[in-house]
């Protein structure tokens, strides 16, 4: 009842505003949007599309900068659907105040069905914050229950300027009596993304090792180990057409490289607008680089370093529809000084309502190998290919997934019962 107390003065300050379509003032000097922090897993909510579609807040990255706290969590439904919590925590200015909402998706939804109705709830539920910040006269209330903005949110002051850093380490470990092995992973990440601008920089190094005991009790040990850097400036040159420069550095004893260095500027033309870019996008990524390979051992080509320039071609077509969800690219490549040292890779992914309940998905890549330089000349041993230690010669690689589901039944069981297992408790062996 409180949600819709508040629902409903927001609908009448928004009339007390009179405000009609592009007559929208800018907030007064020194107010800003609702500062609101999506407290939300990846594969539940698609972040990217919230902040395209609700542009009258500003997402904040952390907590303790926001006036809100939307906090979605998920269950499983009766009916096999999912059922949306949705927690609306006021902070700051907004403490105390307080909202839960629910919505449920049936078991036959598309991706792109179930984020619109999401994005409609979560419309809903920020609504009486922002009145409340006094942004509410700037807002509309749409016929169908969602709530736009009558100008976008201007962006604050951000002491950090767009930057954004990220230090990750995980580690695994397995072991059993005559077996053992441990996995290390490390990485500092550091990104900045405006309208015109994206920047990534990124360190990262691996190390794994396993060690084995056999029945005579002679014993193997295995290591591998990688590392790399990299660098992306990538310019915006209108809505269509982006300019880039990607370099790189790396090193990986399961490629034979020492040191493999890169650098490519690229051109990329998008068919849609990028604005569009949650809801569809078809590019074209053109990329020539300039190569230098260092290699630990001797190559079947009689190379222990070489400089190679080559050229790099990717069309991509992304969609996310009502009737489902594709995700298709056909990526080519050559050396330039031997036109026969080339790879072709196409990969596809889709999941597909073909009649109500009835979805097919299906996820596959098939490339063609014709440029692999760093092989080694020595070959790898048995145990180095039972453990997939060293790339071997291959003129092909290829995996397909499919798979089909078809719901059907009681449409009206939204019920949630977590007893014995029903609240997705996961287990991993």
């Amino acid at each position: 009842m409180r949600f819709r107390s508040c629902a409903l003065s927001l609908i009448v300050l928004c009339g007390l505003a009179g405000h009609l379509p592009g007559q929208a003032e800018p907030p007064p000097a020194g107010q800003e949007a609702l500062r609101v922090f999506l407290d939300c897993e990846s594969w539940i909510c698609d972040s990217d599309y919230f902040r395209t579609e609700i542009t009258w807040v500003n997402w904040v990255r952390d907590r303790t900068e926001a006036e809100v706290h939307l906090l979605v969590t998920t269950q499983t439904t009766g009916g096999g659907g999912t059922e949306y919590t949705l927690k609306f925590i006021g902070l700051s200015a907004q403490a105390g105040q307080e909202d839960e909402l629910r919505h449920a998706s049936s078991g036959t939804a598309t991706e792109d069905e179930r984020r619109r109705g999401l994005l409609r709830i979560v419309k809903l539920g920020l609504a009486p914050f922002a009145a409340r910040s006094g942004t509410g006269s700037r807002l509309d209330i749409a016929d169908q229950g969602g709530v736009s903005g009558a100008v976008a949110a201007q962006q604050p002051r951000d002491p950090w300027d767009h930057w954004v850093f990220r230090l990750g380490a995980n580690g695994y470990f397995n072991g059993e009596t005559r077996s053992n092995s441990s996995n290390l992973y490390g990485s500092v990440r550091a990104t900045r993304v405006t309208d015109l601008w994206k920047l990534r920089f990124e360190l990262e190094g691996s190390r794994n090792t396993s060690h084995f005991v056999f029945d005579d009790g002679e014993t193997y040990d295995s290591k591998l180990t990688s590392s790399g850097a990299s660098a992306l400036a990538v310019r915006s040159l209108g809505s269509h057409w982006s300019a880039g420069l990607n370099v790189s550095g790396r090193r990986s004893d399961s490629e034979n490289t020492d040191l493999a260095l890169r650098a490519a500027p690229g051109l990329e033309y998008n068919v849609f607008p990028y604005a569009e870019s949650t809801r569809r996008q078809l590019t074209l990524l053109y990329e020539i680089g300039v190569n230098g390979y260092n290699y630990q051992d001797t190559t079947i080509y009689d190379r222990l370093s070489e400089t190679r320039v080559d050229q790099t071609l990717t069309v991509a077509l992304v969609t996310k529809q009502p009737w489902g969800s594709t995700n298709l690219s056909l990526s080519g490549g050559n050396y330039l000084n031997d036109w026969s040292q080339n790879h072709v890779t196409l990969f596809g992914g889709a999941n597909v309502r073909l009649i109500k309940g009835l979805e097919v998905n299906f996820f596959g890549s098939y490339g063609r190998v014709r440029d692999q330089l760093y092989l080694p000349k020595g070959g790898a041993t048995d145990e180095e290919v039972l453990l997939r230690l060293k790339q071997l010669q291959t003129s092909y690689r290829y995996f397909v997934s499919a798979g089909l589901s078809y719901t059907f039944g009681s449409i009206f069981n939204n019920i949630v019962n977590p007893r014995f297992g029903g609240g997705n408790t996961m287990f991993f062996f």
